[in-house]
């Protein structure tokens, strides 16, 4: 294992500790958790009440997006005059849950429409030639993209010249010029107001029907049925769950857990998720295998799925996309192996401060997560490349505080195409091109990354004494969520603990011990991965902990745990 930094948010000055003081007496809470809420900005207990208590009616009005009004005016008019549109997105969660969206909620009112993924292999990212090829061949004049479109500029122009409009809806970085589109939805704009720039492309599609519902005096609630997609486009596309994002994933949460679509509940049953789901089982249990049908076979896959209302072909169809699941599963162990096993070969890429893998055999559809993987054993900016179509295609993904984006753009004479986010990119070049690319990319990240960047590091939110944890701790530090980017679920660290008790070794890799801390209660703590510390641990010394507070319920019996994030022993 890694050793981690333990970074130790700043106590609060002096001013902010009389807020949290204040705040503690007006919610009648623990001094520890008001110390949290101010950490999250939450002063007074206005703001607490709207942190604790999202509501929709707190949403931005859709018409300060650029553009807002003249995509709803175009759609409006497509409508009214019969127009073919055709619903296009990207092949991934945020995509394909994008088109379920906007695609559901019209079909209910309008049936001259249909929908469009583009092929992961064949066409690739963004808006295809295939795709227009398509769009004209079958009659169609308005084509609204979702999670993509913003650096399309060629294709574009091509359809314009054929008679085919565009409204983009895009939250990714546009490019120096947007494309000839009627409208280009997009709060990353330059010249965009809107106040909340952290959408997903769900999102934004989402703030599309929100303003064609306000234009004609459709009730709003028939939107938000479709919650539950759009909080797994935030969830999967792991965007901050702060602003708007945070009400719309609360309430696309309730959704989830109380009344989800028939092929969400097939998947949620086939993941075999129990309990309540949260931001976290939506990460890990849901996404993965929405992502699988795109990455194994085709995309459009997870969108029958989604829009099924038939209960037994959900279930068909769920079944097939976890197979797809597996098989990826399958893929990116072995591909994983491969990468770990040449960077372990070769000196120069041992030493080097980024890792650029290239095999012509890799399956391109499970290239990220291999760069993912990668990162957690090398903590460095990775990119994985394989062959596709004659071109080295390749994943980007980089490490907390170093944007990847800006340093491949640095490379961009090599490049044939590139885009994405600061942490997670994709790029295409020549397949010559990959050494001078390896070399040139390394001095880049070489130039500005910062030693500590190279080191996995810990955020702990508080220093917490054990005594303080109870049941009513706890529900209200549940309240706070749902957690992800921008309010992460809190770590607390723990100093001078003990062990009451022997620790037990699970299936050899994880470690699991009874803890005290000066006369508190006991709790026990998990550790995976962590079995390295046994011997350590029983030598009857004192020690620091940092964890995350969770809930176990066995058997029935609910009771709080200490899920180990890292251990230091004094």
């Amino acid at each position: 294992m890694i050793d981690k930094r333990w970074i130790q948010i700043p106590e609060l000055p002096s001013d902010q500790l009389e807020v949290a003081r204040e705040l503690a007496e007006a919610l009648k809470v623990n001094p520890f958790l008001a110390t949290l809420l101010v950490q999250r900005g939450i002063k007074d207990f206005e703001q607490s009440r709207n942190f604790f208590r999202p509501d929709l009616t707190h949403l931005h009005d859709p018409y300060l997006m650029q553009d807002m009004d003249i995509a709803v005016e175009r759609l409006s008019k497509a409508i009214s005059n019969g127009e073919k549109i055709l619903v296009y997105g990207d092949y991934d969660v945020d995509g394909t849950t994008s088109v379920t969206l906007f695609y559901g909620f019209l079909r209910k009112m309008y049936d001259n429409l249909d929908y469009y993924i583009p092929d992961r292999y064949n066409e690739g990212y963004g808006v295809s030639w295939q795709s227009i090829d398509f769009a004209q061949e079958n009659g169609f004049s308005l084509i609204v993209t979702l999670d993509c479109g913003i650096k399309s500029v060629d294709k574009v122009t091509e359809a314009n010249k054929r008679g085919i409009d565009f409204i983009i809806c895009d939250h990714h970085r546009p490019g120096d010029e947007l494309p000839p589109a009627v409208a280009v939805l997009d709060p990353k704009r330059e010249d965009c107001l809107y106040p909340y720039k952290e959408l997903t492309g769900c999102g934004v599609g989402f703030k599309l029907l929100q303003a064609f519902c306000i234009q004609h005096d459709i009730p709003q609630e028939s939107l938000f049925e479709y919650l539950d997609l759009l909080v797994v486009s935030i969830a999967a596309d792991i965007v901050p769950i702060t602003g708007e994002n945070r009400i719309l994933a609360y309430y696309g949460l309730q959704r989830l857990n109380a009344a989800p679509r028939v092929g969400m509940k097939a998947l949620i049953d086939i993941a075999g998720i129990k309990g309540v789901l949260d931001i976290t089982n939506v990460v890990f249990g849901l996404g993965p295998r929405i992502n699988a049908a795109g990455r194994i076979k085709h995309a459009k896959e997870a969108v029958r799925l989604l829009l099924s209302e038939v209960e037994q072909e959900a279930v068909d169809f769920a079944y097939e996309i976890n197979q797809h699941n597996s098989d990826r599963r399958t893929f990116d162990s072995s591909i994983t192996e491969e990468a770990l096993a040449m960077i372990e070969s070769d000196n120069w890429l041992t030493e080097a401060r980024s890792t650029v893998l290239y095999k012509q055999s890799w399956h391109k559809g499970v290239i990220g997560i291999v760069a993912s993987r990668c990162i957690e054993k090398y903590h460095r900016p990775t990119i994985i490349l394989t062959e596709s179509h004659g071109k080295a295609a390749g994943s980007a993904r980089s490490v907390p505080g170093f944007d990847v984006y800006e340093a491949i753009e640095e490379c961009a004479e090599l490049l044939e195409q590139f885009g994405g986010h600061t942490f997670a990119a994709g790029l295409t070049m020549p397949i010559e091109n990959i050494e001078a690319f390896r070399a040139k990319f390394d001095q880049i990240v070489r130039s500005r990354i910062l030693p500590d960047q190279l080191i996995p590091m810990i955020n702990i939110d508080l220093e917490l004494e054990l005594s303080a944890v109870t049941a009513k701790f706890y529900n209200i530090l549940r309240q706070m969520g749902p957690f992800g980017p921008g309010n992460m679920t809190p770590v607390f660290e723990s100093k001078e603990v003990s062990l009451a008790g022997q620790p037990t070794i699970m299936k050899e890799k994880h470690i699991k011990f009874d803890v005290k801390q000066n006369g508190s209660p006991i709790f026990t703590a998990i550790g995976f991965g962590m079995s390295q510390y046994y011997p350590e641990l029983i030598k009857g010394k004192t020690f620091s902990i940092c964890y995350n507070l969770e809930e176990n319920n066995f058997r029935d019996k609910k009771t709080l745990q200490l899920f180990l994030k890292d251990i230091k022993f004094n």
